[in-house]
């Protein structure tokens, strides 16, 4: 992690650029975006990023600021795009970004892309669903007794995956760790893939993840700057395609929404921020530099 700020106040872009500010990559990114801001796509994750993490995930509700910044910000950029594992209208509800002004272009990638919601017309466009996590699903419960799953671990159906949580466990890590090894088989066994993240372990299908779906999207859109903000191992793959971006010459900024449990973000990230308030203050920020010409 090069930059770490301080939460609420968030200091004027030109000033981090004087304290020293992001590595060269995400300085000259940052910068990219900011000369061209028509040209520019921002993306963000939903869980962790937009909205806190909590025990049970039907409670997350974006931060109370996000709606307003991202309206400031996506009338002066190409795009603004939130990238998550949820069903595509559930981050919508929850996010509460429907039929706001400013946000008629807004566009979600749920399922890690395998859905997409436009608000231009506010209808969601899927892919077909992978037959494995149907089989998970009814498979699931079971395996969980006889791997003798510990009390407080739970299934979430997200629709095209299942995840287990074990946040509410009495020993979440143990938990986790425990779980991850046999889930892994399952998954293999039924042709899906497992994705690690915050005490959750998710059974999904291959070829999804938020690399690949901001790829496409970054491409579809002909974006001259790109800055993707995340907070978990689910967005590790969404850094490696703004890193690819970077190398291809097409300016990018990483932004982490800080957590000591996942260290391995923050790393590769040119910006720390902390959590949802400090993601809403960067981006209000950032509206108001790109108003301003800088």
């Amino acid at each position: 992690m090069v930059s770490s700020l301080p939460h609420p106040t968030f200091p004027q872009l030109s000033t981090l650029f004087e304290q020293g500010g992001p590595h060269s990559a995400g300085r000259d990114g940052l910068a990219a975006l900011l000369a061209r801001p028509s040209d520019a796509v921002v993306a963000l994750d939903f869980d962790g990023t937009l909205a806190e993490i909590v025990p049970d995930p039907e409670q997350a509700r974006a931060h109370s600021g996000a709606v307003a910044a991202l309206a400031a910000l996506a009338p002066q950029v190409a795009s603004v795009a939130v990238v998550t594992g949820r069903p595509a209208g559930v981050a919508v509800r929850y996010g509460g970004f429907a039929g706001v002004p400013g946000l008629e272009h807004l566009v979600v990638l749920g399922h890690y892309g395998a859905e997409r919601w436009d608000a231009v017309t506010g209808t969601v466009q899927a892919a077909a669903p992978h037959p494995g996590v149907a089989s998970v699903r009814a498979e699931l419960p079971g395996f969980l007794d006889r791997a003798g799953a510990w009390p407080g671990v739970w299934i979430e159906e997200k629709g095209r995956a299942v995840a287990v949580h074990t946040r509410r466990a009495q020993d979440p890590e143990g938990a986790f760790e425990a779980l991850k090894g046999p889930l892994g088989e399952l998954a293999v066994a039924h042709g899906l893939v497992l994705e690690p993240g915050r005490m959750v372990l998710e059974l999904r299908p291959p070829g999804m993840d938020k690399g690949v779906a901001l790829m496409k999207y970054v491409r579809e859109v002909g974006a001259g700057s790109v800055l993707y903000a995340g907070d978990d191992l689910g967005d590790l793959p969404a850094f490696a395609a703004v890193e690819k971006l970077r190398s291809e010459g097409t300016p990018g900024v990483l932004v982490c929404s800080g957590s000591t449990e996942v260290p391995e973000l923050a790393g590769r990230a040119d910006l720390a921020v902390q959590g949802p308030a400090g993601v809403v203050a960067f981006l209000t920020e950032l509206a108001r530099a790109v108003r301003e010409g800088g």
